[in-house]
């Protein structure tokens, strides 16, 4: 007789979500960041075209960590349901808070009703016209949000990327110094091979890197109302070189 065993509603639910944070946790850190001149968007990512980091709409950008089929589908979900609701009503109606209930829900359906819940980590992430009106919402494998202020941090070692980001992120600084700081701070996890305690930690090159930023006054500086923008390879580097040099 084959022997048949109970698994408690409660018990289940712990199996999923340790599942899937073991999943989440096996994916390469990305930071999102707020700064005087915008939002930045920084992946710990070697992929040309597998991205991490995405527009949504005019001012919403999005980011993701885990498996990349599963946060790629919520993120065309997420296009869709933008550009349908801005052609319905009004392009102003579309918001980083609505878009970010539309995945909760989606992301919590699937954790409570099928087999296996998504291994992802999102954020959503609307540009203001000043700091203090950005809007940053980090959504979890289960559907809970969480609305974060000044930056968030997903996947891989997070605890340690966050614990450096506490100690140099800055509110006034622009582009160039923001993206400087999400890369320290990503940078943070890698140890040189054979380094003692104390040894700065080996730092991550531009081809190692996915960059993005939502400009908080795209129509002045660019003359378009799109606030995404991604920094190339060869922009990201001569960024990161130019540190170096001060």
């Amino acid at each position: 007789m084959t022997q048949q065993f109970y698994v408690s509603p409660e018990q289940l639910m712990k199996d999923r979500a340790d599942f899937a944070r073991k999943g989440i946790a096996r994916g390469r850190s990305v930071v999102v960041l707020t700064c005087r001149d915008g939002i930045a968007l920084v992946a710990e990512n070697p992929s040309p075209s597998l991205h991490k980091l995405s527009e949504i709409y005019d001012r919403i950008g999005f980011a993701a960590v885990g498996k990349y089929n599963e946060f790629e589908s919520l993120r065309q979900a997420g296009i869709r349901f933008a550009d349908v609701r801005g052609y319905s009503y009004s392009r102003d109606d579309v918001s980083a808070r609505g878009l970010a209930s539309v995945y909760a829900q989606s992301l919590g359906s699937v954790f409570t009703t099928e087999g296996k819940p998504f291994e992802v980590e999102l954020a959503v992430a609307e540009v203001g016209e000043d700091p203090y009106s950005d809007r940053l919402y980090r959504l979890n494998f289960d559907g809970s949000i969480a609305d974060e202020s000044n930056y968030t941090v997903m996947g891989g070692q997070a605890e340690i990327v966050n614990e450096a980001l506490s100690r140099s992120w800055n509110q006034d600084a622009d582009f160039a110094s923001a993206v400087r700081t999400a890369v320290k701070a990503l940078s943070a996890t890698r140890s040189p091979e054979g380094s003692g305690n104390g040894q700065a930690a080996e730092p991550l090159g531009a081809g190692l890197l996915e960059v993005a930023v939502l400009d908080r006054d795209p129509l002045s500086t660019r003359g378009t109302v799109r606030a995404f923008r991604r920094i190339n390879t060869v922009e990201l580097d001569r960024l990161l070189s130019s540190a170096e040099g001060d």
